[in-house]
């Protein structure tokens, strides 16, 4: 369990270091639990923290007078106080940018894969992201090592062989260590502002396979997600030829979820989509049936008017429009002064949303400074 000083401090110190880097800079979403599809309440209105309180007081009752059985029991425990725990672990550093990274417990430290994993985490440290991993071997230990471990933090996973925590990362406060993959894998994606992932077994191609459902079905914030082969490698290549060969030849996926990914094995390719993403797109909130998209600068009519013009099929109704805050955005004061940009989306097309954004952030001149490039 993290030493309650030990976190003060590394927050202390994540806050100091948060103002040098700006492009790691990202929501608070302290006062905006809500998933990515769900729309926001008012200020004052709908659900309250004593609500849900009340709520799962009232779920954890009817466990009894349901007659759960006593291994249900367990597992419902044991989430509870993993999820508790790891909430407050990451609590702290919620205004930083973070990319989770994917890769093989079982890559050796002179391997071309871990050596790209140490790159990308020391590239996007010197930005001021920090690293999450899962605090293992192979893949896992390189991004800790690349990214050093004030900026590395860890969800570890409880296996009879083969995992054990890594030693940049063993004894950190920011180390959690979980019994069940489905809590972890929520905490990889829940917390993060970006994915890269690296060659690996089962695991990896599950976790990446999920991270990809998640952003397609609009259950997940739309982050960018990177395959990072080794130089002239060809897993991910391989990957790739598989999906467009047989689910996009098959009709299982639609063209458009092939920009949810971008296969490279360079890091510099790497880093570099992992930033532009964040250029001027800053990050995007549901109010109601409205889908705001928060900027790091305004665009000009003519940018807005191209915008309209290149996704009007991906509108309900109405037009793309730029404006200020909307009042339900009140909880969230930090990022209240960034322009938005209004639309009724349809949710089924969370490909082209990814293509928005993209477009969005080949625009604007002026955001240039704004996020610091490779």
């Amino acid at each position: 369990m993290a030493n309650e000083e030990e976190l003060k401090r590394s927050h202390a110190a994540d806050e100091e270091d948060l103002r040098k880097h700006p492009e790691a800079e990202g929501e608070d979403e302290k006062e905006r639990p809500q998933p990515a599809d769900e729309p926001a309440d008012a200020p004052g209105a709908g659900v309250q923290r004593a609500d849900l309180i009340e709520m799962m007081e009232r779920t954890i009752r009817q466990l009894e007078s349901d007659g759960t059985t006593l291994g249900d029991l367990k597992i419902l425990s044991r989430t509870l106080r993993e999820l508790r725990y790891a909430f407050k672990v990451f609590q702290p550093y919620r205004r930083r940018r973070k990319v989770t990274i994917f890769g093989s417990a079982r890559t050796p430290p002179d391997h071309p894969n871990y050596q790209q994993a140490m790159e990308f985490a020391r590239c996007m440290a010197s930005h001021g992201w920090m690293i999450i991993t899962g605090a293992g071997g192979g893949i896992m230990e390189a991004g800790h090592v690349g990214a050093g471990r004030e900026l590395s933090m860890g969800l570890n996973i409880m296996l009879p062989f083969e995992q054990a925590p890594n030693p940049v990362i063993d004894g950190d406060p920011k180390l959690v260590t979980m019994k069940y993959f489905f809590t972890r894998k929520l905490m990889f994606v829940k917390e993060c502002s970006a994915v890269c992932s690296l060659p690996g077994g089962y695991g990896t191609l599950d976790e990446t396979a999920e991270v990809l459902t998640l952003l397609q079905t609009g259950k997940q914030t739309m982050i960018p997600v990177v395959l990072l082969d080794a130089p002239g490698g060809d897993y991910w290549s391989h990957f790739h030829e598989f999906i467009e060969d047989t689910l996009l030849r098959d009709g299982m996926i639609s063209p458009e979820d092939l920009s949810l990914y971008k296969v490279t094995d360079s890091v510099h390719e790497a880093v570099d989509e992992t930033l532009r993403f964040y250029r001027v797109y800053h990050s995007m909130r549901y109010v109601g049936d409205t889908l705001v998209l928060r900027m790091r600068c305004p665009l000009t009519a003519e940018e807005i008017e191209e915008l309209n013009d290149q996704f009007s099929d991906i509108l309900v109704s109405g037009k793309i429009e730029q404006g200020e805050a909307l009042p339900p955005e009140a909880n969230e004061p930090e990022i209240a002064h960034l322009p938005r940009l209004k639309l009724h989306f349809d949710r089924k097309q969370l490909g082209r949303l990814r293509q928005l954004i993209d477009a969005l952030n080949q625009m604007s001149p002026e955001c240039e400074g704004a996020t610091a490039r490779t």
